[in-house]
């Protein structure tokens, strides 16, 4: 095994025990990302001097003090909404050329201060305002979407060009494109950690949260990330959120969806997260039947939300320069702009009622498991999906559509794989709690994850 195989907790483990050095996980990172990023396009840039004397500095801190923590040490990437300091973020757009970040973001800071190693900055669909991610091809075939918006990350991840990376999650560009290549992503609660330094898409939606190879590497990553940030007027500081346990799930509540989640996904999905589900039961799990509250509001509060919000951030520079942006966000950010102020305080209302009504659903269930997303990479180019009740549905709209629940009520949100459909592309479990609960969605996706055959695999990239 090349070390860029390791996942996050077996590199870690790795370093910790003196059996592999920083650089050379480092300089295995890089290697792959060398032989499979030209034909990937995950990565927006690559730092390669500054990864490599990152990780010689780390090598020789372990060597003298130990290591800080798991992070030391281990090769990671940020999707390019993430300030660092004195390099581009250029969230995958012209609108931002020569721009130049100022100070880290509040999550580089803290990836810093755990010795983490910067590879470079990952694609993203322009701004985030997308669910496709059209630079990046999907790690499992090159002829489908990546998933989006934080594409750039997962396929890093799923390729082994990154040990673990960040992206953002507004509407699902976490969960969407972590179930599209088989990894895992989590969107923790909002305002667990901060998003200072982040380029904005919907400032009351943004989260930021890992992509990772497991579930244990997801809980190592947040443990790291999550604090309270008073740049951030978001940010709260939540319970410790520790590591995953795992084991037997006796004595906890997992709610089955009997409608929304599972109304127009295809079969391949349904009998992957079905399945999932009924191992869940075999862990010791207590199934429990719910009912989706205010489910035919979803796609109006997330669009009433979001479009304004983003439409109001791009102001200036929609007016400034308007052929800069790509036509689909172009599109999207004129829609904003017609957006009326009593729409968007309809929405924030409907918002408030959605998270009382979820918090009281969560009252009867510790987890709720569903679809990360109603069907498997699309083809890239392909605009539209038919169902089977004849519904044609686009495209983007089909993946936000099962992921941006969480994200209007703030709940934490772990995506899994579970399974392959007869392509063989990766299909996704989300496992969803109380706010701040995101201990419980990692100890149940942990559980999972021990019980399952094949956990943290690459993507079969021909290099």
């Amino acid at each position: 095994m090349q070390p860029f195989e390791l996942s996050l907790t077996e590199a870690s483990r790795a370093v910790r025990a003196r059996e592999l050095s920083p650089v050379e996980l480092t300089e295995s990172v890089l290697g792959r990302i060398g032989a499979v990023d030209g034909r990937l396009g995950a990565y927006v840039t690559v730092v390669a001097d500054e990864a490599r004397a990152a990780s010689a500095r780390a090598e020789r801190e372990i060597s003298t003090s130990g290591p800080r923590g798991p992070l030391h040490g281990i090769p990671m990437a940020l999707k390019d909404l993430i300030d660092v300091k004195g390099m581009p973020t250029t969230a995958s757009s012209d609108v931002r050329a020569g721009h130049v970040a100022e100070r880290d973001s509040h999550v580089a800071e803290r990836l810093g201060a755990a010795g983490a190693v910067l590879l470079g900055k990952t694609h993203t669909h322009e701004f985030a305002y997308g669910l496709t991610t059209p630079q990046t091809s999907n790690a499992w075939d090159h002829s489908r979407v990546a998933g989006g918006s934080s594409g750039g990350s997962a396929v890093a991840v799923a390729a082994g060009a990154a040990t673990f990376a960040l992206g953002t999650d507004t509407g699902g560009s976490i969960r969407v494109p972590a179930a599209l290549n088989g990894v895992v992503g989590l969107k923790p609660t909002y305002g667990l950690v901060s998003r200072s330094g982040v380029t904005p898409l919907s400032w009351s939606l943004d989260h930021v949260g890992p992509l990772t190879r497991t579930v244990q590497d997801a809980a190592l990553v947040l443990a790291a990330t999550a604090g309270h940030d008073p740049r951030d007027p978001a940010s709260v500081s939540g319970p410790p959120v520790g590591h995953s346990g795992g084991g037997d799930l006796r004595g906890l509540r997992v709610g089955v969806p009997g409608t929304y989640y599972f109304d127009r996904v295809s079969p391949a999905v349904e009998e992957a997260v079905r399945r999932a589900i009924g191992r869940l039961s075999e862990l010791g799990a207590e199934l429990v039947e719910v009912e989706i509250p205010m489910a035919r509001y979803i796609q109006a509060v997330q669009w009433g939300l979001m479009v304004p919000e983003a439409s109001a951030y791009h102001e200036r520079s929609l007016r400034a320069a308007p052929g800069l942006y790509a036509p689909d966000v172009r599109i999207l950010l004129e829609a904003g702009e017609l957006t009326s102020a009593g729409d968007y305080l309809r929405a924030q209302r409907a918002r408030t009622m959605m998270r009382d009504a979820w918090a009281r659903m969560f009252d009867g269930i510790d987890v709720l498991a569903a679809p990360a997303v109603p069907m498997t990479a699309a083809e890239a180019g392909q605009d539209t999906v038919e169902w089977a009740d004849g519904t044609i549905e686009a495209v983007s709209d089909s993946y936000v559509r099962l992921s941006a629940p969480a994200d209007i009520t703030g709940v934490p949100a772990l995506t899994l794989p579970v399974g392959r459909d007869r392509a063989g592309l990766p299909i996704g479990m989300q496992l969803m709690a109380r706010a701040f609960r995101d201990a419980t969605v990692l100890r149940v996706g942990r559980a999972y994850e021990e019980a399952a055959a094949d956990r943290g695999r690459l993507a079969p990239v021909v290099v």
